[in-house]
């Protein structure tokens, strides 16, 4: 109760001083700006850090949306892990299997190679055995 009797006497006082400064329009000034000043239920004087419960609150959801991001970014980060790992997987099974590619190809020269020699060697023997 006292603190909505300081505030009432403060709007009073307020609007006297209006009235005096300014007619019916200050004291209507006056009177709103005593009530807001006054500490009571309507004015901001009577909410600080240590009685307005709306600030830990805040500072709690503040943390909580911290902690929250925090675990994203870990997620995130884990999942870049995981996202390399599986890159650097596929590139060495291509890299595999490029390789096995030049293998293969490389025996199918040789294999080429040994057919055109194996071509002259049976041309030859045709030649030397009279065939031709």
């Amino acid at each position: 109760m006292g603190n909505f009797l300081g505030t009432l006497v403060n709007g009073l006082a307020g609007a006297a001083t209006g009235f005096m400064t300014g007619g019916p329009l200050g004291a209507a000034a006056g009177g709103i700006g005593g009530l807001a000043a006054g500490g009571g239920p309507s004015g901001g004087g009577n909410l600080s850090p240590g009685t307005d419960p709306t600030i830990p609150i805040s500072q709690q959801m503040n943390r909580a949306y911290e902690l929250f991001n925090l675990g994203m970014q870990g997620e995130e980060l884990r999942h870049q892990a995981d996202m390399q790992i599986q890159s650097q997987q596929f590139n060495d099974v291509e890299d595999e299997k490029s390789e096995q590619m030049r293998e293969v190809n490389s025996l199918r020269d040789v294999a080429m190679k040994q057919r055109e020699a194996d071509d002259k060697i049976v041309k030859e023997f045709i030649k030397s055995a009279g065939g031709e």
